[in-house]
């Protein structure tokens, strides 16, 4: 998916972990059905997780995760990973890289009908992570402004004529620079709320699996989970869950369009998952049609 990702497979993990982790080399080794873009996932026995950054950018979330998710985990109402140990680089791998605790669950279906209980569940968590004191915690990998963003979106509309309706994405994309700017500083946000990153048990919210674009930012970022996961039927009901106001749900709506544009630009080629999740993303919201007030 990335010109500088490494070959990693089966293989490269039983190797780092034999020389590494010499306790666990017994244990089998499993990939992980994914469609993530930042890390290769491998089950290592019952209990364990290899996580493997595919490019150096998100190598540099290996420090971040081992820091923060143990101070993090006790104060939020779901569970997230457990790092067990870090990983250095080696076996012609470059890069450091983790050992998770493993997390039973299920990735929600994009735009699931049974979504009432989900939606305040995911409401819930934002709430409960908003609310994390933010001192000395690092940026979001999306704390930029949305007008920061703005050159990159109009070239990811521009990419995709005739794949997208372009003037009704760059007359929603214009409404969400044009709302007012969050007062305050910044809160804990997890910034990357899609259904590949959160695992459900029985319709409820178990677990949210990866942090590698958290930290602070504005809080509007984690209303992608409004189109990303959730039905346009649940949506109220998670801006209500979230206490958002007509200005946060805007940068809201232009934070996901963002998003799933690039998305599909970059990983049209790459990575169908992704492709059709993105796709769902930007119809949904330009089926929404005038922003909600």
């Amino acid at each position: 998916m990335h010109e500088d990702e490494p070959d990693i497979d089966a293989g490269l993990v039983r190797r780092l972990i034999a020389a590494q982790f010499p306790q666990w080399a017994g244990l089998p080794v499993a990939e992980v059905d994914s469609a993530g873009t930042s890390n290769a996932i491998y089950r290592l026995g019952d209990a364990l997780t290899v996580r493997l950054p595919r490019r150096s950018s998100a190598a540099q979330d290996v420090e971040t995760e081992h820091r923060w998710l143990p101070r993090l985990g006790p104060l939020l109402p779901v569970a997230v990973p457990v790092p067990v140990e870090r990983g250095e680089p080696g076996a012609h791998y470059p890069w450091a890289w983790s050992v998770h605790r493993w997390i039973d669950g299920t990735n929600p279906a994009p735009g699931a009908a049974d979504s009432a209980l989900l939606a305040d569940d995911l409401a819930r968590f934002a709430t409960a992570l908003h609310r994390v004191d933010p001192a000395g915690a690092p940026p979001s990998y999306r704390s930029e402004p949305l007008a920061a963003r703005d050159a990159a979106t109009r070239s990811a509309v521009a990419a995709l004529h005739g794949e997208v309706d372009a003037d009704a994405a760059l007359a929603l994309w214009d409404d969400a620079l044009r709302a007012p700017a969050r007062p305050g500083a910044g809160v804990w946000i997890h910034a990357d709320l899609q259904s590949g990153n959160l695992l459900t048990s029985g319709g409820r919210l178990a677990a949210v699996i990866d942090f590698g674009c958290a930290g602070v930012g504005d809080p509007a970022v984690d209303l992608l989970a409004a189109w990303y996961v959730l039905p346009a039927s649940a949506r109220v009901r998670f801006r209500d869950g979230l206490g958002a106001d007509e200005a946060m749900w805007r940068r809201g709506r232009g934070w996901a369009l963002s998003v799933a544009l690039m998305e599909l630009s970059y990983y049209r080629d790459t990575n169908p998952v992704m492709v059709a999740n993105a796709r769902h993303v930007i119809g949904e919201l330009l089926a929404d049609g005038a922003p909600a007030s």
